[in-house]
């Protein structure tokens, strides 16, 4: 039986790898299609984000209770149809309550069924781990794939449009705009504009994409590179004091 230290600390891993060491999106590279496309407003991405979140919370949950039940030779379309039925319900709820976010999202909400995120977390974790596990899992790669696509989306409407826009998708909030790089007067004429349209095409979520990759890069290469110069200088320390011993 494992003790409860264990248990905790698996609990832990569960949860956090997903945001940080294991972020599907900017270290598993996984999804990079539907992130590109509904990034070009961070009110959009964060819809997403939230509808993701729920899929695959209530996939992985639901597969791990029946893991024992379902047999080896259909899990894959066992999991399909548990995805598929979620989706289902996301969509129609989407269509009901938030019908702006549904027709922002268009038929990326649709291929969640077959988003490799969800399914891969339904194969490699779900079915061979606990509920509460499970359950961790899918909170902690739905926040670190929500953060990932609002951090693109950020910039991306920052950059492409000058300016970040509300309740244009959340309608049950007044619609505002905070000017950052456009401003514009009371008589709509422009004070200034230093967007660039380029980021609110596709190609401008590639740009912004590779950057984010690059500077994580960039930051994972240091802090190796930090790593083996003091294993290093520790090594030639202990020659030191064994040459004097």
């Amino acid at each position: 039986m494992k003790s409860d230290a264990i248990r905790r600390s698996e609990a832990k891993e569960s949860f956090l790898s997903g945001i940080i060491k294991e972020n599907p999106l900017f270290v598993s590279v996984l999804g990079v299609c539907p992130a590109l496309a509904v990034t070009r407003t961070f009110e959009a991405a964060l819809g997403m984000g939230f509808l993701f979140m729920f899929v695959l919370i209530c996939s992985n949950v639901l597969i791990s209770l029946l893991k024992k039940i379902i047999p080896e030779e259909v899990e894959t379309p066992a999991y399909i149809v548990i995805i598929a039925s979620f989706v289902t319900i996301t969509k129609m709820l989407t269509n009901a309550f938030l019908p702006e976010l549904y027709d922002s999202l268009g038929v990326f909400l649709s291929l969640l069924v077959v988003n490799c995120i969800v399914l891969g977390r339904a194969e490699a974790f779900a079915n061979k781990n606990t509920v509460l596990n499970s359950f961790l899992d899918a909170v902690g790669n739905g926040i670190g794939y929500t953060i990932a696509i609002c951090a693109i989306a950020l910039l991306r409407e920052i950059l492409g449009t000058g300016m970040l826009s509300f309740g244009k998708v959340f309608t049950f909030i007044p619609e505002f705009s905070l000017p950052i790089l456009k401003a514009v007067d009371a008589s709509g004429d422009i004070i200034y504009d230093y967007s660039l349209f380029i980021f609110s095409n596709p190609a401008g979520g590639f740009l912004v994409f590779g950057a984010i990759l690059g500077i994580i890069a960039a930051v994972s290469n240091h802090k190796k590179t930090k790593t083996a110069a003091k294993k290093r200088a520790e090594v030639a320390a202990n020659k030191a004091m064994e040459v004097k011993a």
